[in-house]
């Protein structure tokens, strides 16, 4: 404990929910200061204000549906990030969500994310359980007219065989 801690309101710790330094605990109280953790606590500072790595980082973003992702980066360190669930999305072998504080897109390894299984769950399907993948032909429809805004014939068809495309 610092010699002038109890001004700040306790010392401070890392939050056992979300992982966040600069967490503060006062007696058996914890106050995180991540927007998107139970133990939130807007006194502490300015809302939707963090500091990592030096600098400070802006944002309101609050996920609709919330997804917890724990992350072993390339220098080993633990990370966790709230992610919303609806706007992550895979790409060959990595995921791009939107995280918490600051509604950034990152990319994250699937190799490295410590609760797999769990994450890729949550995700929204493109396919049904057990039905095939569109064929390349199928993916560039697919995707031109979701470009476009266009329709036609055959995309209406591609369309109703996989409608969450």
């Amino acid at each position: 404990m610092g010699f002038l801690d109890f001004l700040t309101g306790g010392k401070k710790v890392q939050c056992p929910s979300c992982g966040m330094q600069g967490a503060r605990k006062s007696g058996d109280k914890i106050r995180c200061l991540n927007p998107a953790c139970p133990y939130f606590d807007s006194s502490i500072g300015t809302k939707g204000t963090l500091r990592a790595a030096g600098r400070r980082l802006r944002g309101n973003f609050t996920p609709a549906r919330p997804l917890t992702i724990r992350y072993r980066n390339f220098q080993g360190q633990e990370k966790t990030f709230i992610a919303d669930a609806d706007a992550t999305v895979r790409k060959s072998n990595h995921l791009v969500a939107r995280v918490a504080p600051t509604g950034r897109r990152i990319v994250l390894s699937r190799e490295r994310i410590q609760n797999l299984s769990e994450v890729e769950g949550l995700l929204p399907q493109r396919v049904e359980a057990g039905q095939s993948w569109p064929t390349p032909r199928e993916r560039q429809v697919l995707s031109y007219h979701k470009k476009y805004g266009t329709s036609s014939p055959l995309y209406e068809k591609i369309r109703a065989k996989y409608p969450n495309w």
